[in-house]
């Protein structure tokens, strides 16, 4: 798997996870993720998942 290969399963992947509309059609990889960031409503969403990270290790904004 090339390096847009995996850029394309993750954008899908974003978008899945922060909508339940379908990916806009036609769009993929940078493009994708780009339209994901812009969404109006986006609902929680937590993508640090680590066997190596403990929850204290970890910071996020207030």
């Amino acid at each position: 798997m090339d390096r847009n290969d995996r850029l394309n399963r993750e954008a899908e992947s974003l978008w899945r996870a922060i909508s339940a509309e379908p990916p806009p059609r036609g769009l993929r990889g940078a493009r994708l993720l780009d339209a994901a960031l812009h969404l109006k409503t986006i609902g929680p969403y937590d993508r640090l998942h680590s066997p190596h990270l403990r929850a204290s290790q970890i910071t996020r904004p207030r």
